[in-house]
């Protein structure tokens, strides 16, 4: 009876805080964009191509690998929505679609996106708009990281100039310098996150539809013949990771500012990966109080010492989004895992 009150309380103190009487701030529900990748109706009124629903992203790798190259470009011309977020198609085929697709949409908010220089693995303009972008040579790396965002983060917020380290962009700019040229990493904006840290962001329903989306991308770059990749979890992000971990072909994940797994133990994710931890003095998520209860709250805290994960050292990352800032020791520990020097 004593443990439930006290389960009882620290959910009502968790209530409290994300209706904002802690300073919180309350946003509207997201709906998650899931279901068939958009324009999969006209694609698949051509007799012969994969399902994008149904089809495992290597038996798409294997149908690209057994299509002559004008057919594939003409696909590529044809349906550039598909081709360019379809896990498994060739990177090069992927980067041309999304381009096409980016200049096609007439939104200025995305225009960015599409320069030379720029190379983008996927490209969704339903909803907020989503976008995974790769900083390195995918193709040739030796060594691939993939960053997961938290809230607030979408195809027009993906590139944050203002603050450079704390955007999904800018997190993996930060990482793939501080990792060398041998590496790639991944900027995946891939599922729709919560905006605010409202309800959305106690909940699990978005991270349920993320670590969904997650699982096939990492199955994707499998497929691809990409190294088996270091996650990097930030915040809500490590929701997804923690959900997708049981299916998720990774060598690392690493959690950082996170809210919880929805587990209770490291041992508990069902992942062979080794599972990492980073938590700030100054960050604001060590606040929220770690419980599962009536939907509400995301579980233990992945860097106390009963969770088990190995601790990343960040004495010096600032505030929430500081963990990818040059000269942090939070960076230079995610860069000696990317590159397999961490043990």
């Amino acid at each position: 009876m004593r443990r439930f009150g006290r389960t009882l309380v620290t959910a009502v103190l968790t209530a409290a805080v994300i209706t904002g009487t802690a300073g919180w701030a309350s946003a509207d529900a997201q709906p998650a964009v899931t279901g068939p990748l958009p324009g999969t109706a006209a694609w698949l009124a051509v007799p012969g191509l994969p399902d994008p629903t149904t089809a495992a992203p290597g038996a798409v790798a294997r149908f690209f690998a057994a299509l002559p190259p004008e057919e594939a470009h003409a696909l590529v011309r044809l349906h550039p929505l598909v081709v360019g977020n379809l896990d498994g198609v060739p990177l090069a085929l992927r980067y041309q679609a999304n381009r096409i697709s980016i200049l096609a949409s007439g939104d200025g908010r995305y225009l960015s996106l599409a320069g030379s220089e720029r190379r983008i693995l996927a490209f969704d303009p339903r909803g907020r708009g989503q976008v995974v972008e790769v900083f390195g040579d995918l193709a040739h790396a030796e060594h691939v990281a993939v960053v997961v965002p938290g809230s607030d983060n979408d195809a027009r917020t993906h590139d944050r100039a203002r603050k450079a380290y704390s955007g999904p962009a800018g997190m993996a700019r930060a990482l793939r310098a501080a990792s060398g040229d041998t590496t790639a990493v991944v900027a995946w904006t891939g599922y729709t996150t919560p905006v605010g840290v409202g309800f959305d962001a106690a909940r699990v329903r978005l991270a349920e539809a993320g670590a969904t989306r997650l699982t096939r991308f990492l199955a994707g770059l499998d497929a691809v013949g990409a190294p088996q990749p270091a996650l990097f979890c930030h915040s809500y992000g490590s929701v997804v990771c923690g959900l997708a971990a049981r299916h998720a072909d990774a060598r690392d994940i690493v959690v950082l500012g996170s809210p919880g797994m929805h587990a209770e133990r490291a041992a508990a994710l069902g992942t062979r990966a080794r599972v990492w931890a980073a938590k700030g003095p100054s960050d604001w998520i060590d606040d929220v109080p770690n419980v599962e209860f009536a939907g509400l709250g995301h579980g233990a805290d992945p860097t106390s010492a009963a969770f088990g994960a190995r601790r990343v050292p960040a004495a010096d990352a600032e505030g929430h989004t500081g963990y990818f800032v040059p000269g942090t020791q939070s960076l230079a520990a995610f860069a000696a895992i990317t590159t397999g020097a961490a043990r």
